[in-house]
């Protein structure tokens, strides 16, 4: 005697939450259907329908990033002509800066390159 096996029927609201879930990074489609016991071609089929495309954000997220201030000298010091600063951004972008600088320059600069 075999079992015969119920198709599932999945709700619009239910196919747009599994395929957002195939959006983290690090995360496979077939993690995701093998999570819900559908199969990864179902979902690659919903991954194409733009009605559970990804949300597009209207506004960049603020991001806050840790920062860690080794031996803080005072502002009224004359710059060293052997301090250095490194900055590496989330989208690659790295930045080295030696000697004295602008803080306000450096900062615009640091803006630019993240977007």
């Amino acid at each position: 005697m075999s079992k015969r096996r119920r198709r599932r029927t999945w709700s619009e609201d239910e196919k747009r939450m599994v395929c957002a879930q195939t959006r983290g990074t690090g995360v496979s489609v077939a993690q995701v259907a093998r999570r819900y016991d559908v199969n990864a071609n179902q979902v690659f089929n919903w991954l194409k329908e733009p009605r559970f495309a990804a949300e597009t954000e209207e506004e960049p997220v603020t991001r806050f990033l840790p920062v860690e201030v080794l031996d803080a000298e005072p502002a009224s010091a004359p710059p060293d002509a052997e301090a250095q600063i490194e900055v590496e951004l989330a989208n690659g972008h790295r930045l080295k800066v030696q000697g004295g600088f602008d803080p306000v320059a450096l900062a615009a600069l640091i803006r630019k390159l993240a977007s």
